[in-house]
Parts: C-alpha cells; structure tokens; sequence
C-alpha cells in the first residue's frame, strides 16, 4: 500500500512527557505506521502513514491530547512529484490574513494565541466596518437623535431652526472623535499587544501559484483567512448611479443635511438612520418593495414599528416597484408604481440601504479556485472553509449573517479550523440581532412561520408592552413581545422583542434558546421587578394564564 510521510508543526509541548503524549495520540489513528518526535522543543513530529490516512485525523488525534497540530508537509514515499510543497521553512507566514476588520482581527489573535507566525493584510482604514462606518458611528448618532427628539427638539415641536446645522457638525465632530478613539484602542494599539503578529499595508491579490501579492512584493502561508468585509449595494436602477445617492457611509459625513431624504429600502440600517434623521429635521420617505417592513421579522413587528414610525412625521409606502431615478439640479426624482400606478417622488437627496455587496473584486479570487455565490459572497462551509482547502473566510465577505459579533466568532472559528483540521463548527442556532431603532426590535431563534417551515407543530403568544410593569412606570409602551415555543416539548423556539430597551431584553431569550429551555423554565425563574426584562416571565405565562388577572409580581 503506498505511504506517505507527513510533517507536523506542534504547539504547546513544554517538557519530554509532552513529546511522548503527542507520540501515542498519532500512533492511535487506524493506519499511522511510525510516529517521530524528535523532542519537546522541536515542536515537530513526523509521520508515515498508509496513503488513506485523513492529515484531518491527526490533527484532531494532537488536539484530543491537549495540543495544537499543522501539516507543514506531505510526501508521497513512491511518487515525490505528488508530493504537497508547501512547508514552514518556505513559507513567509502558518497564517496569512487578509482583512483588518474585525473578523480579521480575531483571526490573526487566535492564530498568534495558537503559536502560529500570523501576517495579516489591511488596505485603507484599519478596523474594518463597525468601528469606522458602521456600529459605532450610526449608534452614536442615533442615541443623539434620541436625546435630541426627547428633549423636544425635533420637526413636529416648531423648534427647529437654522442652528440644527450647527448642532450636527456638532454632533458630527463628537461621533468623529469616538471613532477615531475606538480605532486606535481597539485595533492599532491591540497590534502592539501581539508582537507575532505582522501588519502589511495594502490591498492582497492571489495568484495562480497560491501567494498572494501586496503591491510588487508576494507572500506565501500555510493557510488563509479571508475577511474583507462588504460595503452597502448599489443595485443597477436605472439612473440610480447618475443620481449620486448617499450610502449609510457618505450619510453620516454630510457636511450639511438635507431638508428632505428618500429611502430605498425598509430594513435596519433605512429605519434606523430613517429615524436618525427624522429625529435631527430631515423629511423622510421610505420606499420599501416587500409589503411590509423589516420582513424577515414578525408580521407584528413591521406594523407596529411602520405605525411608531409615521408617529414621527416619517412616511413609509411599501410595495413600491422602482422603475428609475433621474436628477434635475439639486433634486433627485424617483419614479416608481405603487400599485400599479405610476408616482414621482421628489427630495434633496436620495439613501440606498438595499443590503452590501461582499468585497471580493480585485482578489484574484479565481486564480486559486475560491467559488463565490450569485451575491459575489465567498461560499463557506460550517467549517468556514471556501472550496480551496486551505483558504478559509469569515464575516461579511461570506454569506454569513452580517453582524460584528458573528464576523468575530466566524473568525476564530476558521482558524481554528485551517490549522487543527476542521472540528469546530460554526453555530448560529442562537443568534440574538438587534434593530436599533426606537423601539428598538430583537430577536433570537425562529420566527413562527419559520418554525412551521421546518416541521414544528407551534404555539405563539403576543403580549403587548402596556402589560410589562416597566413600561407602564416609564410610560414607553410602545411595543410587544412575542414568544414561540414548540408545542409537544413547551421548548422555546423563539422570541421576539419590540421595546425601548429589547437588545437588554433579549440576551436572556438567547441563553433560553440556546440550552433548550421551556417556557416553564421561564415562568418558574424569579424575575427582578420592574424591569423590561420581566416581559419574558410575563409572556410565558400567557400560554397558561391571563396576564389581566395577575397582581403585581405574581406568578
């Protein structure tokens, strides 16, 4: 039977027992025939090994003993030109990462956690979405707006006046200096706590050969993880580009706002800058196609917050077809049907928040065989591997939901995977998301459409805010919550959240779903008193009781 010999790069031996532990676990896969361990301090081990013997299998064998395990190499005994060239002598990095958001960044401080030489490759601003478009600028100035319509300033009040320009270059600087701070403690001084770990400025382009070039200069790794990102979609409406629209990006940088705003779209980000700039003077439009708000959500949830929305002054039209945009001077024009009929509609500026577009352009892509799906997302496995085995991707770049958190845990996921072999999958069974619009909508779990979609027999019940006690004293009760639950078991499937404080509210929704918790488990916890969270309890109950008939506490 043919044989091969395979090098392994060993993390984590600290003395000669190490070396005889790491020894035994390979010798105990089926087919391994000797195992060489030259010492503790080697950090290596060779292997000769019938032909059929998955490298997989020895890595997992090393991380059951404790360790950590790379195929530097493999040599076929009979044939050398079948051989895997690739080994740690002639490759720059163990892990080469492209990307330097936060998909990326967790990537490379678990590979240099591993004991692994990491690089990783940033073009542009380093920290990626979130902290310089995205999360924490658009939350910033949403919670201003917040501040700024509480306090009474806003259109409907007669306050306004020539001085909301001042006041948004204002806020504008404050948002500016948050970023510009979170920037360097969260990602160029974090550089400086992992001295193994390289930054290379520029944009990576892969070849043929597997190396991928930064500028003239090429660098070759072991393995890959590739976490660019995305960046908002810009559909091919006709005349849409002509228009110059704004994106979530350009929107938040406007030196000026302007007296009125069309929104395409009717999703987190367009109802959450939507309100933003309602909330700071602006006439707001939303255009949405679906029928409904947020449609992915509850039906509850898009006619509760569609109807908390026009409360404000926005005006919302869903089932709009777009049929073009044209501009004339300062005034961009959307035509569109609206059931079945043709409509015009005017404003200063236009906002597209019709999803983002993976950035994949440019990465040669192709050259090492990385397939990508209709959207230009590189498909991944639960692994996170692309369909080259030895690049792996994280974050927006994928077809994985697009939130920070999940970009992070899909990153270190996928190294731990491209060099251990693939034994950790990644889980999103239980993945909490919030709209941060006031109210504010979350959720975790399946919706209850869904969870007849996958063969559950279910019960659902909805309990409005004006029943939560902390709602009522902070006279907010604008909202509900909905609960799913599977109706054999009682075991909670999903929960829903409209609330002022529903991203609060929804992490204890998620440890339920998670650990398979039941609905008794829910109503037979004790529940602090006024508090938002309390609904939980209460809305359980109402598979059993009527909450109308419940004293203050009671259970």
């Amino acid at each position: 039977m043919a044989k091969n010999r395979i090098e392994l790069d060993i993390r984590g031996m600290t003395c000669s027992s190490c070396a005889i532990h790491v020894k035994k676990s390979l010798l105990s896969v089926p087919g391994v025939i000797n195992v060489d361990v030259p010492g503790w301090d080697s950090g290596k081990a060779t292997v000769v090994a019938d032909k059929e013997v998955d490298t997989k299998a020895l890595n997992s064998a090393v991380t059951s003993a404790g360790y950590h395990a790379a195929v530097k190499s493999v040599q076929n005994l009979e044939n050398p030109a079948e051989s895997e060239t690739a080994t740690q002598e002639n490759v720059d990095f163990d892990l080469l990462v492209i990307g330097g958001g936060s998909g990326g960044f967790a990537a490379a401080i678990k590979g240099e956690e591993l004991g692994y030489r990491v690089g990783i490759i940033n073009g542009g601003t380093i920290g990626g979405t979130c902290v310089n478009v995205g999360c924490v600028p658009s939350k910033t100035l949403i919670r201003a707006a917040e501040a700024w319509h509480n306090a009474g300033h806003h259109p409907f009040s007669g306050v306004i006046t020539s001085q909301t320009n001042l006041d948004w270059l204002a806020i504008r600087a404050q948002k500016n200096e948050l970023v510009s701070g979170l920037q360097q403690k969260k990602y160029v001084d974090v550089l400086d706590a992992y001295p193994n770990i390289k930054l290379i400025k520029g944009y990576a382009t892969f070849t043929t050969d597997g190396s991928v070039y930064v500028g003239d200069k090429s660098y070759q790794a072991l393995r890959y993880v590739i976490a660019t990102g995305a960046q908002p979609r810009i559909l091919p409406i006709p005349g849409l580009t002509e228009a110059q629209p704004l994106t979530s990006t350009t929107l938040m940088d406007l030196d000026e706002l302007p007296k009125s705003l069309i929104i395409l779209g009717g999703r987190a980000v367009a109802l959450e800058l939507g309100q933003t700039m309602a909330r700071f003077g602006v006439k707001v439009l939303i255009l949405q196609r679906s029928p409904r708000l947020v449609p992915d959500h509850e039906p509850e949830i898009g006619r509760a917050i569609q109807e908390y929305l026009e409360q404000e002054g926005i005006t919302i039209l869903t089932g709009v077809q777009i049929e073009g945009v044209s501009r004339e001077g300062e005034i961009r024009k959307v035509h569109a049907k609206l059931m079945g009929q043709s409509r015009t509609f005017e404003a200063d500026q236009i906002l597209v928040a019709l999803g983002r577009q993976p950035n994949t352009m440019d990465l040669g892509l192709d050259q090492v065989g990385v397939k990508l799906d209709h959207n230009g997302a590189i498909i991944v496995n639960e692994y996170q591997q692309t369909s080259n085995p030895i690049i792996y991707a994280s974050g927006d770049v994928t077809p994985n939901p697009d939130f920070v958190y999940v970009a992070a845990a899909s990153g270190s996921v996928a190294v731990i995977n491209a060099m251990n072999g693939n034994q950790k999958p990644l889980n999103l069974s239980a993945l909490p998301g919030v709209i941060f619009t006031d109210p504010q909508i979350a959720t975790v779990g399946l919706t209850e459409l869904q969870a007849k979609q996958q063969g559950y027999e279910v019960k659902a019940n909805t309990l409005p805010l004006e029943y939560v006690p902390r709602a009522l004293a902070a006279r907010d009760v604008r909202g509900l919550i909905k609960m799913v639950a599977e109706e054999k078991t009682d075991k909670i499937l999903g929960v829903t959240v409209l609330a002022a404080e529903a991203g609060e509210v929804i992490q204890s929704a998620t440890l339920a779903v998670k650990f398979g918790l039941k609905v008794s488990d829910i109503t037979e916890t004790l529940f602090p008193y006024l508090t938002q969270v309390e609904g939980l309890k209460l809305t359980g109950l109402t598979f059993s009781k009527d909450v109308e008939k419940l004293s203050c506490c009671a259970g």
